[in-house]
């Protein structure tokens, strides 16, 4: 019989010799090549999304052990043995990145690992998982001839049922957009950087909020000119009472409209804040304005305090309030924790990031569909792109 170099050629005689003499041993479970060996870093941690729905946010780390490449063809996302969710080839290729990069595919190259970004938004009403698995169909093309197309399954992680926290809005007004929101905006949700001997994802629900002025434009005025902006210089204000971990100050005011040069990790966020909110809970604001930070490292603050001004410090494009819940004090050496707004209205949504993007850069009105009537969030996080508004903070 012929047998494909590399992954096969020892391993599946050895595979074939294991078989044939354990096969008539009772209980012996059948051996099955996989070639991908799949995993979940990070569990989920379930939250209620401003649509009304339970969403599920996470990576599937896929690790191709084999000397050829795999095209994936079908992801199944079980939950306690039900699907869940399936992707097809082209969903996959739009949301599968090699580690190290930041274009998505949906083959991997062979000895590569790759992430596989998920997200499921639960049907109303429907239970919540305790446990999520995955089956995979693919063409492996290191398999012998004939046997090219697989079925896998694997990925098996416990969901992560830790209370979400519930805060209340870091900035007050309206016609504030939640750019790169959750949860398929890739800015953030798929920023997963190796620091440290580990791959982090601090920025998995992280938003971007922006400010549109009466006439729905980002901003008014010289686009160098970070005045022009309508979010420069509002207040990011305290979520909950709580302790400051640490400041970032020092930094200058960027030039909008391109990214900065040479920027350091430790000088990305910007002049910024991160509040310890307890049981294991932080919030960064980044980015904010030069000799803006009013609060000090081990002070007490509460719910509505402010804590700085807006501004276009760090890696930053144009002036906004950068704001994520992690799990840890460092915006680098932790992964974005899942929270819920207490109180917000809808009142519009953008078309997307792209057209945002079009227009922030252009200058020129965001396009906006209004939701008639506004209607008023509780306890949800904002998805991307929506138009909202925050009342003063209780």
């Amino acid at each position: 019989m012929h047998i494909r170099s590399g992954l096969w050629a020892g391993l599946v005689l050895a595979v074939i010799a294991g078989v044939s003499g354990q096969a008539c041993l009772a209980g012996t479970p059948t051996a099955q090549m996989t070639p991908l060996i799949l995993s979940v870093q990070d569990a989920p941690v379930p939250f209620l999304g401003s649509d009304g729905r339970v969403h599920l946010v996470y990576e599937l780390w896929l690790e191709n052990f084999s000397s050829g490449d795999v095209a994936l063809k079908s992801v199944e996302v079980l939950g306690d043995g039900a699907a869940l969710q399936r992707l097809d080839a082209g969903a996959i290729a739009s949301r599968l990145q090699p580690a190290g990069t930041r274009a998505p595919t949906g083959t991997l190259a062979k000895s590569a690992q790759g992430l596989l970004f998920l997200h499921v938004a639960l049907d109303t009403g429907a239970p919540i998982p305790k446990q999520l698995s995955h089956r995979i169909t693919m063409r492996v093309a290191a398999a012998p001839p004939g046997s090219e197309e697989m079925t896998e399954s694997g990925g098996v992680s416990e969901v992560d049922h830790r209370k979400v926290a519930v805060i209340g809005p870091p900035l007050r007004g309206e016609r504030y957009i939640s750019a790169d929101s959750c949860c398929d905006a890739s800015r953030h949700t798929r920023a997963a950087l190796p620091i440290n001997g580990r791959v982090w994802l601090g920025q998995r629900f992280a938003v971007d909020w922006e400010q549109m002025d009466s006439q729905d434009r980002i901003y008014s005025g010289p686009k160098e000119d970070p005045k022009s902006y309508t979010i420069f210089g509002q207040e990011a204000l305290a979520v909950a009472d709580g302790s400051v971990s640490s400041i970032t100050e020092g930094q200058a005011e960027q030039v909008p409209g391109k990214y900065p040069t040479r920027i350091s990790l430790d000088e990305a966020d910007g002049n910024s804040v991160i509040l310890d909110l307890g049981n294991q809970q932080y919030a960064l604001y980044a980015h904010m304005q030069p000799g803006s930070i009013k609060v000090h490292p081990g002070e007490r603050v509460k719910r509505g305090q402010v804590l700085g001004l807006v501004g276009n410090t760090g890696n930053s494009l144009a002036p906004h309030l950068h704001f994520q819940v992690m799990d840890g004090p460092s915006s680098l050496t932790a992964n974005g924790l899942p929270y819920e707004i207490d109180q917000f209205e809808v009142t519009g949504k953008t078309p997307g990031t792209e057209a945002f993007d079009e227009a922030e850069e252009k200058g020129v009105p965001v396009p906006i569909t209004a939701i008639p009537p506004p209607h008023t969030v509780k306890e949800a996080l904002p998805l991307d792109q929506l138009v909202v508004s925050f009342a003063a903070s209780r």
